[in-house]
């Protein structure tokens, strides 16, 4: 859960237009700013201790990433995520990383199987933390790393221009009590698929796992609608 002092920015190396932009996106990500409600510049401002640049900045990225939108005589909200939006990004993945978990089966060095498995192990310390900003960041290394093995970095770029949204659907199903399974329990079989060296199980599991997740999201979507 995300407080409203977390988002003050301390010193850091990192520049502030940086720092702003992952936390506001975090926050967004994580529901501390809901779906519909509006940016204040001002309060923002105040939230994060920036200038009113760096807040003009940080509402053109999340822009661009879908995160916002700019409403005539509104201003900029939240983007309110759609069941139409979110079943594209679905279908995107499930193409996406079915492949990749195919091909990074065939293609795991033992290094790189217990890379995976830290990866793995971080999912389970975020899930058992109950915090939901690292969970989201450790799912997205964990899919990283497939990509990484199986070398498709063309794909993953497309993957990452679409992970502010695909991080804000991870955050509303993986801690939804109707899952048949854990998020961490499906990417646990697909890490096992994967370190069994099993390219057609691997793609198996992908396709449980965002089957689940889809018609998961798409029912709490639809009610909120």
């Amino acid at each position: 859960m995300i407080q409203q002092a977390s988002l003050k920015i301390e010193n850091t190396p990192v520049t502030l237009r940086e720092l702003a932009l992952e936390k506001v996106r975090q926050a967004i990500i994580a529901g501390y700013f809901q779906a519909g409600d509006r940016l204040v510049e001002r309060s923002l401002c105040d939230s994060l201790g920036v200038s009113r640049s760096v807040v003009r900045e940080v509402i053109r990225y999340l822009e661009a990433e879908g995160l916002i939108e700019i409403l005539p005589k509104k201003g900029p909200i939240v983007a309110i995520l759609t069941w139409d939006v979110a079943e594209q990004i679905y279908n995107i993945r499930l193409l996406l990383e079915q492949s990749a978990a195919h091909d990074c089966a065939l293609n795991a060095s033992k290094q790189d199987k217990k890379i995976l498995h830290d990866k793995l192990m971080a999912i389970n310390q975020a899930s058992a933390e109950q915090d939901d900003i690292k969970r989201v960041a450790a799912s997205q290394a964990f899919y990283e790393t497939i990509f990484q093995v199986a070398k498709h970095a063309i794909a993953w770029e497309i993957v990452q221009r679409l992970n502010s949204r695909i991080s804000r659907l991870r955050a509303l199903t993986l801690k939804s009590p109707e899952r048949q399974l854990a998020g961490f329990e499906r990417m646990t079989r697909i890490y096992h698929a994967i370190e069994q060296g099993d390219g057609q199980l691997a793609k198996q599991e992908v396709l449980e796992h965002l089957t689940e997740a889809s018609a998961l999201a798409k029912r709490i979507l639809q009610q909120e609608s």
